[in-house]
C-alpha cells in the first residue's frame, strides 16, 4: 500500500489541502491516519475517493450530496458524466488508480480502448500527457514505488513507440529538431510524446534520448545543425540543478535555440538565458509545435 500526503492529494486531485482538511472535519468519506509526528497520510482507497469526489464536485455535485453516496453510486454518477472533458479526467483517474494498485492489465486495457475509439494522437494528448503531468508529481516526491513507475511507463512507452512508428506525414516542413534529456533525467515519455507530435507535422527528428551529457548534445548539434533543440523534464534526480543545466547549455551553445517544457519550467523563478524558451503547459507545447 502507498502512503500519500495531503499535498499529494492536492496535486493529484486539484483540491486545495485546506479544502481537504475542511471536508475531513465536516464529512465522513476521508479518514487519514497519522504518523508519530502527527502528519496526515492517506491510503490507496482514500486517494481513489478524493479523485472521484473531486471529479463529481467539479462537474456539479455538492459535497454534501456526494457524502451520502455509496461507492457504487459514486461510480455510477461518474460514468454518467457526459462532458468530454469529464470523461477524459475520469479515464486519467482510472490510470492513476490502476497504477497505485499495480493493475497493469487495467492500465493497458484503458489505453487500448481509448486508442481503438479515439486514435493514438488523441490518446496521447487527452489521456497520456495529462496522466504524466499529474503522476510526475508523485515521481518528484518519491511517493510511489519505483516498480509501479517502471511497469506503467513501459506500457505507455510501447504505445508511444507504436504511434511514432506508424507516422506517415503528408507534408515535410524542412525543419530539424534535436530532442534530448539532460544528465539526471531518465523519464523519456514526455520527450517521446514531443517526438510523436513533431513527426506527425513533418519535422525531422534527431532523437538522443535520456540522460545525455551536454558535451554530447553540443557535438550532435554542431554536426547536424538542427533548427532548434528540445528537452522535456518530467522528474529529475534530487541532485539535478536546473539552473546549472540552463547556464551550462547556454555557455556551450549560446547561439542555439533551446525549448524546454515540463514540470520544472512552471516553478523556475530565476532569469532564463536568452536562447531558451519555456513551454509551461500542454497547450503551449501544442501551439508551438503547430507553428513550426
Amino acid at each position: 500500500m502507498n502512503a500519500f500526503t495531503i499535498k499529494d492529494l492536492e496535486n493529484l486531485s486539484g483540491i486545495k489541502a485546506h479544502t481537504i482538511r475542511i471536508w475531513e472535519q465536516r464529512y465522513s468519506f476521508l479518514n487519514p491516519q497519522r504518523t508519530e509526528t502527527n502528519i496526515r497520510y492517506y491510503s490507496n482507497d482514500e486517494l481513489q475517493k478524493i479523485l472521484n469526489i473531486a471529479l463529481l464536485n467539479k462537474y456539479g455535485y455538492k459535497i454534501s450530496h456526494i457524502d451520502r453516496m455509496t461507492f457504487a453510486e459514486m461510480n455510477d454518477k461518474i460514468l454518467s458524466l457526459t462532458q468530454a472533458q469529464a470523461q477524459q479526467e475520469r479515464i486519467v483517474n482510472e490510470l492513476i488508480q490502476h497504477m497505485v494498485n499495480v493493475n497493469m492489465d487495467g492500465v493497458e486495457s484503458v489505453l487500448d480502448n481509448y486508442i481503438k475509439t479515439k486514435g493514438i494522437e488523441k490518446t496521447i494528448t487527452q489521456i497520456i500527457f495529462p496522466f504524466l503531468e499529474r503522476i510526475g508529481i508523485l515521481w518528484l516526491t518519491n511517493h510511489i514505488n519505483p516498480a509501479q513507475e517502471h511497469l506503467v511507463t513501459n506500457i505507455i512507452r510501447q504505445k508511444l513507440l507504436v504511434g511514432i512508428d506508424s507516422i506517415r506525414p503528408t507534408l515535410q516542413t524542412g525543419k530539424t529538431v534535436l530532442l534530448f534529456l539532460p544528465e539526471g533525467e531518465h523519464h523519456e515519455l514526455g520527450l517521446l510524446f514531443v517526438n510523436y507530435l513533431l513527426k506527425t507535422r513533418g519535422v525531422q527528428v534527431l532523437y538522443l534520448g535520456a540522460n545525455v551529457p551536454l558535451k554530447d548534445v553540443e557535438y550532435v548539434a554542431t554536426l547536424k545543425n538542427p533548427d532548434f533543440l528540445y528537452a522535456h523534464l518530467t522528474s529529475v534526480a534530487n541532485n539535478f540543478n536546473f539552473e546549472k543545466f540552463l547556464v551550462g547549455a547556454h555557455n556551450r551553445m549560446p547561439d542555439r535555440k533551446i525549448i524546454v517544457s515540463g514540470v520544472l519550467t512552471q516553478t523556475y523563478k530565476k532569469r532564463v538565458p536568452p536562447n531558451f524558451s519555456f513551454k509551461k503547459t500542454l497547450t503551449e507545447v501544442l501551439e508551438y509545435i503547430s507553428s513550426i
